[in-house]
């Protein structure tokens, strides 16, 4: 790449890198900066638009860095297209040639746009404090991992969660506990939540249509050019079903049929090139049995609500699998390692913990008479079967105490399950 069109692009990311204000405050940064102490470099994954590059702005505005200690690099950038290996020796030189400081923080921005980034990486490492983000999986491949030597701290970045959510909409959740009006309001921003999701320029702006853009924005450049055009009917098709079936099962056989294929091996990297773009979560049933695991068949959640709103998925009628899938998204923010249960009855989530399953979740948008005994049942199996005595379900906006075969249930209303502490 011509090092003068590098050099020019590079300073005008730096203005831009320093120019954003009134950014909203994420949860992950006060533990991203603790993880710096560490000396890693530290690899943020997320889908596109989540809000990386944001989080990487406000980790410089928690440090207090000025120009001259850090330097931002976005590599999804248009006009780095032609950027080469070779290239990142430029960086240096850029660095050197302007008096950054020797021992700057280096911000990375959708590093895999680029080649051999990795290599790079190792050989600053020792040198600069260094922060990766990206919006595929596959920065955390085992290729990408003995490149950077076992040394780095992976993190996943999700859309706002119900708090910074309130936050970008300035509604306080202080002492919410004991404030009957500030629940009304927390009550109604959930709802509002809930269908619209948590994207930050979707909270921001309001408009369905940013959804729409950036769902097809991420089909087009994190799945089907991954795959190649072959697989772009095919990838729509499945896309489709996917967001009319939150929740529902899916397994490589049920893929095939919906996408007409009949190779196995073809579906098996439609559905990898679907869960590596972090547009579905794929959740596994549990069992002892790893080869089980992997042969039954799994959940599938979307990343966002808004998704599901936004591209014809029918509120009223499924607002149970909504919830589920709110639910199973906050699980994942919160980094719990989760699969669902199912024997005679289900269990919606089940949560691990070294190698003890620890928690057990069941959502219900309402319980009633025709679906109270079916789903205190499902949870009740899994406590049993995992020893557990404690439980959750999580509603709409129902609250009480249920003791059964002196197993203890806590029924929380979803919006202040999402406040509680981590």
């Amino acid at each position: 790449m011509d090092r003068n069109s590098l050099y020019l692009v590079l300073s005008e990311q730096q203005k831009w890198f320093f120019s954003q204000q009134k950014l909203i405050q994420r949860e992950s940064v006060s533990r991203i900066v603790s993880l710096l102490k560490l000396g890693m470099p530290i690899v943020i994954t997320g889908v596109r638009r989540c809000g990386k590059s944001s989080l990487m702005m406000l980790v410089r505005e928690e440090l207090k860095l000025k120009e001259k200690e850090c330097f931002f690099v976005d590599f999804s950038d248009e006009r780095l297209i032609g950027f080469r290996h070779n290239d990142f020796q430029a960086i240096e030189d850029y660095l050197v040639e302007n008096n950054y400081s020797e021992k700057s923080f280096l911000f990375l921005d959708e590093v895999q746009e680029t080649r051999h980034w990795e290599k790079w990486v190792n050989r600053l490492k020792e040198k600069h404090s260094i922060i990766i983000t990206g919006s595929n999986s596959k920065l955390l491949s085992k290729e990408i991992a003995s490149t950077l030597t076992g040394r780095s701290i992976n993190l996943h970045l999700e859309p706002f969660s119900f708090k910074e959510f309130l936050t970008a909409k300035k509604i306080g959740f202080e002492n919410y506990l004991f404030d009957l009006k500030k629940q009304a309001v927390i009550r109604r921003s959930f709802t509002e939540y809930f269908k619209a999701g948590g994207f930050p320029k979707m909270v921001l702006l309001e408009d369905e249509i940013i959804l729409r853009e950036l769902y097809d924005n991420i089909l087009y450049r994190d799945v089907i050019a991954r795959l190649g055009a072959n697989f772009e009917k095919s990838v729509k098709e499945l896309s489709a079903y996917f967001l009319s079936n939150p929740s529902g099962k899916i397994s490589s056989r049920k893929a095939a049929e919906l996408m007409g294929i009949s190779n196995l091996l073809s579906v098996k990297k439609v559905l990898n090139a679907f869960e590596n773009s972090f547009l579905f979560l794929f959740l596994p049933k549990f069992d002892f049995s790893v080869k089980k695991q992997i042969q039954n068949p799994k959940k599938l959640y979307c990343v966002d609500n808004g998704f599901l709103t936004a591209l014809g998925f029918s509120f009223s009628s499924n607002q149970g699998k909504m919830l589920e899938n709110l639910v199973a998204i906050e699980l994942k923010r919160r980094s719990k390692d989760i699969y669902y249960s199912a024997d005679a009855k289900e269990c919606d989530f089940v949560a691990r913990k070294g190698n003890k399953i620890v928690e057990a979740i069941q959502v219900s948008w309402k319980l009633a008479s025709d679906n109270k005994e079916r789903e205190i049942n499902g949870l009740i199996e899994a406590m049993n079967k995992f020893k557990l005595k404690q439980g959750t379900i999580i509603t709409n906006d129902q609250e009480e105490k249920i003791t059964v075969q002196r197993k203890k249930i806590q029924v929380k209303p979803a919006w202040k399950w999402l406040l509680e502490s981590r």
